[in-house]
């Protein structure tokens, strides 16, 4: 498996500030961007394009922190969590909230959607049905936020956790971290970025 933190020189660590993240990729892919070899020879162009690529795909992957954690379970237990439907702790009540929302939101749109009525009256009330949606959608949303940054606050205080671990390699290395926690945070993150799809798409709807 490829450790996308060793190609880009990164330590292993669940949290990544965003802005340090982007200026490693740019020093380190600069060289063998397209542009850079475009006059050299064949054989050098097809290296450096798949330098390139592979450090991409790294970057892409260690910036989103879904697929960063996700990557880090992979790389210190050896393979991808299962049972990946699972509720995580601390978000029933969100995930039942935002589905009923996302339900009653269909059906008030798919009312909308019907034949244009030609009543002052009822456009009004559509009218304002759609703004009191807009502003539950827009609530919802800031919700999911503010759970997305607890979550990352957490995820940069267990960055001392990996940085005082044992070395990769060593065999105690994986009962020095907390690796419980952070799938408990990636199926969280999972979820949060499933709501935050969920809540974009209605907003979108309810705009048109």
């Amino acid at each position: 498996m490829t450790d996308c933190f060793e190609l880009l020189s990164e330590p292993r660590r669940p949290w990544l500030d965003d802005d340090a993240l982007k200026s490693r990729f740019l020093e380190r892919s600069g060289p063998v961007h397209p542009d850079r070899v475009h006059a050299a020879p064949q054989q050098e162009r097809d290296a450096a394009t798949s330098r390139y690529a592979d450090l991409n795909a790294a970057y892409n992957r260690l910036r989103e922190p879904r697929d960063r954690l996700l990557h880090l379970l992979e790389l210190e237990s050896g393979s991808a969590p299962g049972d990946i439907q699972r509720i995580p702790p601390g978000t029933m009540d969100l995930f039942v909230e935002i589905g009923q929302a996302c339900r009653d939101c269909d059906a008030f749109l798919t009312s909308r959607s019907g034949p244009p009525t030609t009543s002052p009256m009822l456009k009004l009330k559509a009218m304002r049905e759609g703004l009191e949606w807009s502003g539950r959608v827009d609530a919802l949303r800031d919700k999911v936020l503010a759970m997305r940054s607890v979550l990352a606050s957490e995820l940069q205080s267990m960055n001392a956790k990996w940085e005082q671990a044992p070395p990769v390699g060593d065999p105690t290395r994986g009962a020095a971290l907390p690796l419980e926690r952070l799938e408990q945070i990636y199926r969280s993150m999972s979820y949060v970025a499933r709501w935050m799809s969920q809540l974009d798409e209605r907003r979108v709807q309810l705009a048109s």
